[in-house]
C-alpha cells in the first residue's frame, strides 16, 4: 500500500484535540481522513457551564451530521470509519465539572463523555495537577477513580502531578492514560513524563497518546513532523507497540485570549505558565495534515502493522476495555 491508501484504510483516532468547533474543522477532520477525535468540552467550567457546552456540542453535531457523528462506544467509531465520517468523543481536561457529587460521573457519562482528565494542571477535589506541588489522590478522588472505573469513563492524567498519577494509576481498576504527553527524556518541562512514568503507566496496562504540542518539543516552534515522529518512536521504545497513539492536542482557529483562559489556574486566577507562540511542527499545521504522519512514519522504518497500532487501533482496543464493551 502506498502511505495515503495505508492512511485511507486504516482507524486514525486523534486522542485530544481542543480546536475551536466549527464546520471548518470538522471539514478539515475529514480532509484529514480522521476516524474518532477526543474532543474537550469541559477544561475549568463547573457542572452547569459544562452541561451548556454539551449541549452547544450536541447541537453543532448535529448541524454538521453529514461530516461527523457521536461517539458512545467503539462500534460508532467503526461506524465512523465505515460512513466516511469523524466521531466526536467528549472529554473533560479536568474532574472540577463532577464538582463534589459522585453521581455527576455517572450522569455525564449518559451525556456522551468517555474521557477525563482528573485535575488541569493544579489542585481539585480529586487530587494535583503538574504545576503545584503534588498531594496525592485525595480520599474523594479515589471514590471518583472508582466510579469512572464503574460507568466506564477513562481516566487521563496528561496535566495531573506525578504523585497523584501514580497513585490514580495504581488506584484504577481499568486501564489510564496520558492521552497527549511528550518524553521529558527530550526536553524537561513540568507537562512531559519521565521516562520512569511511561514506563510506570505501560507496566500497569496503561497508554499514552504521543501530544506534538511546541512548547514541550525539544525544538519548540521550529520543530517539524519529523520531531514529531522522533517523540512517537522514543516513547515507543518505553511502553511497547501496544501501549501507544496519538494525542495531538491540535488548538486549531483558537486566538490568544483561548490561551490566556487555559493558562491561568481557575482561567483567571494566576498565571501557571506561558507558552509564547505557538505554531504546530511544519508538516503537521492543521488536522487536515494527518495523513503526512502516517507517511513519516512509514519513510522512518515503521511498518504497516505498527502504524495502524499507533494511528488509531490501540486507542479503539483500549478504549473498548475501558467502556466495558
Amino acid at each position: 500500500m502506498s502511505p495515503a491508501e495505508l492512511h485511507a484504510d486504516s482507524i486514525v483516532i486523534d486522542g485530544l484535540i481542543i480546536a475551536k468547533w466549527n464546520r471548518d474543522l470538522f471539514e478539515d477532520m475529514r480532509k484529514g481522513g480522521l476516524t474518532a477525535a477526543n474532543c474537550t468540552v469541559s477544561v475549568w467550567e463547573g457542572f452547569q457551564a459544562t452541561v451548556n457546552n454539551i449541549v452547544a456540542s450536541n447541537n453543532l453535531i448535529r448541524e454538521n451530521s453529514d461530516l461527523v457523528i457521536p461517539v458512545r462506544t467503539t462500534a460508532d467509531i467503526r461506524k465512523a470509519k465505515e460512513q466516511g465520517k469523524t466521531g466526536i468523543l467528549y472529554g473533560f481536561q479536568n474532574a472540577h465539572a463532577f464538582e463534589d457529587q459522585i453521581g455527576y460521573v455517572e450522569v455525564f457519562k449518559q451525556l456522551g463523555v468517555g474521557i477525563v482528565q482528573m485535575c488541569y494542571n493544579t489542585q481539585n477535589l480529586v487530587g494535583t495537577g503538574c504545576y503545584e506541588r503534588d498531594g496525592g489522590l485525595s480520599g474523594f478522588g479515589r471514590e471518583i477513580v472508582a466510579e469512572m472505573n464503574r460507568v466506564g469513563i477513562m481516566c487521563d492524567l496528561s496535566h495531573v502531578g506525578s504523585k497523584t498519577s501514580e497513585e490514580v494509576i495504581l488506584e484504577s481498576k481499568k486501564p489510564v492514560c496520558y492521552s497527549h504527553c511528550l518524553p521529558s527524556g527530550l526536553k524537561e518541562h513540568p507537562r512531559n513524563k519521565s521516562d520512569a512514568e511511561l514506563k510506570f503507566i505501560a507496566d500497569h496496562g496503561g497508554f499514552v497518546g504521543v501530544t506534538m504540542f511546541a512548547p514541550f518539543l525539544a525544538k519548540g516552534i521550529d520543530s517539524t513532523i519529523d520531531d514529531y515522529a522522533e517523540a512517537i518512536e522514543y516513547v515507543m521504545n518505553l511502553v511497547g507497540e501496544d501501549a501507544i497513539g496519538i494525542g495531538t492536542d491540535f488548538t486549531q482557529g483558537h486566538g490568544q485570549d483561548f490561551f490566556e483562559y487555559l493558562t491561568h489556574d481557575k482561567g483567571y486566577a494566576r498565571r501557571l505558565t506561558n507558552f509564547g507562540k505557538i505554531v504546530n511542527p511544519l508538516g503537521i499545521r492543521t488536522v487536515g495534515e494527518f495523513p503526512n504522519l502516517t507517511e513519516t512514519l512509514l519513510k522512518r522504518g515503521m511498518s504497516e502493522r505498527v502504524v495502524r497500532k499507533v494511528m488509531g487501533e490501540n486507542w479503539v482496543r483500549v478504549l473498548k476495555d475501558v467502556w466495558g464493551e
